[in-house]
């Protein structure tokens, strides 16, 4: 981990916008008291990188605001981004001593973070714990098999509608009001062809389609809007559960 990263912050677990979904989500009151003495909060500026493929981890967290990416570097030196870190996601794996992929931070980000050791004894004693951290790896897991079909079963357009419904739906700081989504876009245009395999120029066309179309509002490049989240979903391809995050 860097450490230059931006001045120190301090949370309240009970004003957390992630308690609900993060790791210590099942944790009772006791729990969340342990968890307390040994976590502490880094915050990281956009274009920071969090921890590099490799590198010794001696920590586990949270995300609980902001987004991150997922890369790691082939032996050519080409760059892959394999995976976007939201609020709750949890970064770092116990049991393992090294990262297995680069982290960037995207925007500034807020990451809850517990000492790696006094973690994984937690766990073995904490079924709460161990119970949601396997819950969430089934979910990453999931969410892996469905990227694959999105890579390779969908059209352009039906990519970048679920991309933006996986933002929309997932981020914490986003605001929602009658069913309207308001979120800002944290991927430049460049980054999102490289993730979703297509060409900057498909996805310009593809996001000003679906402006053109009313799915989408833009405000700048970045500000989105969805006035239907429904029919945001549609577009992807994705059936809709009719429901906002949570």
């Amino acid at each position: 981990m860097t450490h230059d990263d931006v001045h120190p912050v301090s949370l309240n677990c009970g004003d957390c916008p992630i308690r609900h979904r993060a790791v210590c989500a099942r944790c009772d009151a006791d729990e969340i008291d342990e968890l307390e003495d040994i976590k502490y909060y880094r915050s990281f500026e956009a274009g920071q990188t969090v921890i590099w493929a490799g590198d010794k981890m001696d920590f586990v967290a949270s995300v609980v605001s902001g987004i991150a990416t997922l890369t790691q570097t082939l032996e050519d030196g080409r760059t892959q981004m394999v995976g976007l870190l939201l609020p709750s996601d949890f970064v770092g794996r116990p049991g393992r001593s090294a990262a297995a992929y680069s982290v960037t931070a995207t925007t500034n980000i807020l990451m809850c973070c517990f000492r790696k050791k006094p973690f994984e004894e937690m766990m073995e004693r904490t079924p709460h714990i161990a119970q949601r951290l396997l819950q969430m790896t089934l979910d990453e897991l999931d969410a892996a098999r469905e990227w694959m079909l999105l890579l390779g079963r969908k059209t352009a357009r039906e990519k970048i509608a679920s991309l933006l419904s996986i933002i929309a739906r997932r981020d914490a700081s986003i605001t929602a009001n009658q069913g309207q989504m308001t979120f800002d876009l944290p991927l430049t245009r460049e980054a999102m062809a490289d993730y979703l395999g297509l060409t900057l120029e498909t996805v310009s066309r593809q996001i000003s389609a679906l402006k053109r179309d009313g799915v989408i509002v833009l405000d700048g490049k970045r500000h989105v809007t969805v006035p239907d989240i429904d029919r945001l979903l549609s577009e992807a391809g994705d059936d809709s559960d009719g429901g906002l995050p949570i």
